[in-house]
């Protein structure tokens, strides 16, 4: 699919994503911050899992809100709530710093409540008939953002500007560059209300398909949580002596080879789609495997890289199988009760990953190889059916 192919909605959209990409280092900041200011890799865990527990309900409940409102207000208002965290996260110093990090952290967690409307927009915004190939490049416009902006922003706040009052520096912009994304999701993005989300006539819900895709976003969900981005953080800054740069460098090789799995993705046959997604959880059961053994660093590197491009080969046909079970009506109270199962499911994973790696820094990519493998087998059992 060419770009010129692609709606003018859907392209604004995707620029909104591209635009904020480079913002998207604040996730690997800010637990790294945490261990830099005397937090344990087990005490990062749980301060994760005691955020998630609030969380669950909201989630269901801010959904079926959004079934009737406009769901661009809520796409805004994630970034109102992400800059107003940043800025806490920043200005937290001295003795009332734990209360303005857990209170930042607290509010960005309620904009990650609202993140199902992100694919609710999608779901409604991007031609139903190509959700596999408009996928191909609402991937790859982001990473080229991330190869641009990943490796300077890593290069200087891991050897130049590396203390933690650079980091809180690094945490007010971001948080004050949320009024030219809010201003830019106000001007560009259309809104999508209750009237323009209206199913195909005919459409018929396939309980027992769907069934089979809470099965598999169970062992996902397990497989991701069990080997978060602060294990990686822990293994690679304070096991193999590197630096912020080190962890970009992984997310740059992780972002060329998404790209190489977008261009990989769109020359899979439609009906080979499950297919694409079982070979896609064993590349990600390669990675798993080569981090269980303590890897030097530039195999680590290696194999997230390897393991990303199974999520860039896979990744269009999972949101086209979600989305082809979902009415369009209801699609943000199904997206947000999704992700209020998968808080459930990550109520216990952060702390388990942290106790994991207290034991042994990479004991933690064990559990995820097993749920991989297990979600590989699962999907190959449903092409088969």
């Amino acid at each position: 699919m060419r770009w010129s192919e692609i709606p003018r909605e859907a392209k604004a959209y995707m620029l909104y994503h591209t635009f904020i990409a480079p913002g998207l280092i604040v996730w690997i900041l800010f637990p790294l911050y945490l261990m830099k200011t005397g937090y344990s890799v087990l005490e990062v865990g749980a301060f994760f899992t005691a955020i998630n527990i609030a969380s669950i309900p909201l989630t269901y409940l801010f959904g079926r809100l959004f079934n009737n409102w406009d769901i661009k207000k809520g796409l805004i208002t994630i970034d109102i709530l992400d800059g107003i965290a940043y800025v806490m996260y920043g200005l937290a110093k001295g003795a009332i710093a734990p209360l303005m990090l857990f209170i930042g952290r607290i509010i960005e967690k309620l904009s990650s409540l609202l993140y199902p409307l992100y694919q609710a927009y999608e779901q409604i915004i991007y031609p139903e008939d190509k959700y596999e190939e408009i996928f191909a490049w609402h991937l790859r416009l982001p990473e080229i953002a991330t190869l641009v902006s990943f490796p300077i922003m890593g290069y200087l706040l891991g050897y130049v500007y590396n203390k933690p009052e650079h980091y809180r520096l690094t945490f007010l912009f971001f948080g004050l560059f949320s009024v030219v994304t809010v201003t830019y999701l106000w001007l560009f993005l259309p809104p999508v209300g209750k009237e323009e989300r209206i199913s195909s006539e005919g459409f018929k819900f396939k309980i027992g398909e769907f069934k089979h895709l809470i099965a598999f976003e169970t062992l996902l969900t397990l497989a991701w949580g069990l080997a978060p981005e602060f294990i990686l953080i822990n293994y690679v800054v304070f096991v193999l002596k590197k630096t912020i740069f080190e962890i970009t460098l992984i997310v740059v090789a992780c972002s060329i080879m998404r790209i190489a799995g977008t261009y990989a993705s769109e020359r899979v046959p439609k009906n080979k789609g499950f297919h694409a997604i079982a070979l896609g959880m064993f590349l990600n059961a390669l990675y798993a495997f080569v981090m269980a053994l303590a890897p030097p660093f530039w195999l680590a590197l290696a194999v997230y890289a390897i393991g990303d491009f199974g999520n860039a080969l896979w990744f269009p046909f999972y949101r086209s199988w979600l989305f082809k079970l979902i009415p369009r009506e209801r699609t943000t109270e199904f997206h947000a009760a999704l992700s209020s199962y998968q808080r459930v499911l990550g109520l216990i994973t952060p702390i388990t990953a942290g106790a994991l790696a207290s034991i042994h820094p990479t004991l933690p990519y064990s559990g995820s190889l097993m749920a991989f493998i297990l979600a590989g087998v699962f999907l190959l059992w449903i092409a088969k059916k």
